[in-house]
């Protein structure tokens, strides 16, 4: 997500739906060569954590192992709460179920988000949304979504940038049209897609003409960005 502002060179905040903890994700950012601090880094598991905080919740977590420093310090005994984010390795039975009884019995179902699929090595997988839907059906609970394509994720992620920053002066640059693009249009923002990662043939239809941007490489995105080209 960048901000189009006066500036020579635009401050730029990080909002992506990885299972990596700020640390990892912003070494690894860092590492390809950006130039931004862990504060204007804002990502799906941070938006969680609040949430959790502000709530008093006890959440057994449904996350990646790399996504657990993100939440160091919170209490996860006797849950009354269930968190659920990308972690493939907790989507089997038994703690899909273990889930589905605290949730039955009354613990709060929080979505990191609901992406449905991603694409990781061998192609697109399930996200988290199945999942989290599966609980949602089989308990008639409905999921708090703390990230994308929630407005209040973007609200949340434009105000690391500043108390100041303009929504509707500001860009999501993602590969999912519903989740990235849509999300940011729907509360205000201009989004690019970028026909890489998740893309699948046909996914800017989903975009109205007159807000479709679309690009091949987030280079491209930020040239446009730059040149005052975006609808």
């Amino acid at each position: 997500m960048g901000n189009i502002g006066s500036e020579k060179s635009p401050k730029a905040v990080v909002a992506l739906n990885f299972q990596e903890s700020i640390n990892v994700l912003h070494s690894r950012v860092t590492g390809c060569g950006f130039r931004i601090s862990k504060d204007e880094i804002f990502t799906s598991l941070v938006a969680a954590r609040n949430f959790v905080e502000q709530r008093n919740l006890r959440p057994m977590l449904m996350l990646a192992k790399e996504a657990l420093e993100d939440f160091e310090g919170i209490t996860t005994s006797n849950p009354n709460a269930v968190v659920i984010g990308l972690a493939p390795s907790e989507f089997h039975f038994e703690k899909l179920n273990d889930a589905f009884k605290l949730v039955l019995n009354g613990a709060e179902l929080v979505a990191v988000h609901k992406g449905r699929y991603y694409k990781r090595g061998d192609g697109l997988a399930l996200g988290p949304g199945p999942f989290v839907a599966a609980i949602e059906y089989a308990t008639g609970a409905k999921a708090t979504v703390v990230g994308k394509p929630e407005s209040a994720f973007f609200h949340m992620g434009a105000s690391t940038l500043g108390k100041d920053i303009d929504l509707a002066n500001s860009v999501m640059i993602g590969d999912d049209a519903k989740d990235d693009v849509l999300g940011a249009i729907n509360c205000g923002m201009k989004g690019i897609l970028v026909r890489t990662g998740k893309y699948r043939k046909g996914d800017e239809l989903q975009i109205p003409q007159e807000r479709r941007n679309c690009v091949e490489s987030f280079a491209e995105a930020v040239d446009m960005i730059e040149s005052g080209e975006v609808l």
